[in-house]
């Protein structure tokens, strides 16, 4: 297979993360016999710098012509004085927006080494296998109007607005996945309140017909906020709207103990997608070896899975990263027991390790 790849590394700590996710993708492509093309662009305050905007027309156009898209960190607080229109954040939205990337998908997994890394019980944690699924491009972040009103500005408006077709889609896409996983899928609303949420709900059940096979429950965002915390190991497949999902997200991300190791997916109905890590751009740790490449790595076996099918590439590269955590090698984030503290670039170079292992090694027949 050939590939066409966008790389957007961004600002803080992008580039570096990004530099070490290429580095594990060629690797595991040449071991498997792929070749990819890379294409680097600008995004976020970067871009900001060089081009004046945070999502320039080049960048894109670069990912309009691309297979899927690499992206690395935005934002930081150089551009936090900006204007809006100008804030690094600004251009991730905008790309979202601009190639209908509407599905997000989080997994969030329990490592071994980990555990005693998590706020929760061990025993609370170590089973945590699951997926929030979120919608992406619609809801309060995108409605309008958005504004402040009155003449002293002491009023003020945002509007939540979803569209049946909007809905539809991101729940078609979980119900699909939980199809291919666990065969539960949890539903998130707040349809004792928010009249989008009952139509939430009601498509939702709507859509359960044509999945006899997945074990649907309703929940409401309350009370799943609470169940994540008590009970995480419950769920498989999470499916929310746009900021519902942003909290929940980011909530979940805790519970294994490093916001540094979790992937992400933003697809959308084709096999097109960004893929990117969930932690910030850390710019206090930038240029200094520190950053943790781990969440882009996993971030990129996720482009492989879900862009390209690729599904024993894309595990090669998941047990390379827990392979490497068996060992004890991390970065100074990790609290990996009687962890060897060690470089983004020595990690790195641990997971190609891994990769060009003799056994783990497929042979390629010329």
């Amino acid at each position: 297979m050939k590939m066409k790849l966008a790389v957007l590394p961004g600002d803080g700590i992008g580039p570096e993360v990004m530099d070490a996710a290429i580095r594990v993708l060629k690797t595991v492509l040449d071991n498997y016999g792929h070749e990819a093309v890379f294409e680097n662009a600008l995004i976020g305050g970067a871009a900001i710098d060089e081009a004046g905007t945070p999502l320039p027309e080049e960048t894109l156009d670069i990912c309009r012509r691309s297979d899927a898209i690499l992206l690395g960190a935005v934002g930081g607080p150089k551009w936090d004085h900006n204007p809006a229109s100008l804030r690094p954040e600004k251009g991730l939205l905008g790309i979202r927006k601009e190639m209908g990337l509407f599905a997000n998908l989080r997994p969030v997994k329990a490592y071994a080494p980990l555990l005693n890394a998590s706020p929760l019980k061990r025993e609370r944690v170590e089973n945590v296998d699951l997926v929030i699924v979120r919608e992406l491009t619609g809801g309060l972040y995108f409605g309008r109007p958005s504004e402040r009103r009155g003449p002293d500005g002491n009023e003020v408006i945002d509007t939540l607005a979803y569209t049946r077709e909007e809905i539809e889609r991101i729940i078609e896409k979980a119900f699909q996945l939980a199809q291919i996983r666990r065969k539960k899928l949890a539903s998130v609303d707040k349809a004792n309140v928010l009249e989008s949420s009952r139509m939430w709900r009601e498509i939702a059940e709507e859509t359960a017909k044509k999945y006899p096979d997945v074990e649907v429950s309703h929940m409401l965002v309350d009370s799943t906020s609470m169940q994540l915390i008590a009970n995480p190991g419950q769920f498989d497949v999470i499916v929310t709207e746009n900021m519902f999902g942003d909290i929940l997200s980011d909530e979940a991300s805790v519970i294994t103990g490093s916001l540094g190791m979790l992937p992400s997916a933003s697809l959308r109905s084709d096999r097109f997608g960004m893929y990117e890590p969930v932690h910030g751009s850390a710019p206090d740790i930038a240029g200094q070896g520190k950053a943790n490449p781990l969440g882009m790595v996993l971030s990129a076996a996720l482009m492989l899975r879900y862009s390209f099918g690729l599904e024993k590439e894309a595990a090669a590269i998941e047990k390379a990263v827990d392979d490497v955590l068996q060992d004890g090698y991390c970065t100074g984030d990790l609290q990996v027991k009687n962890g060897k503290v060690v470089s983004t670039h020595e990690l790195t170079d641990k997971l190609i390790e891994k990769l060009n292992n003799s056994e783990a090694r497929p042979r390629i027949l010329q």
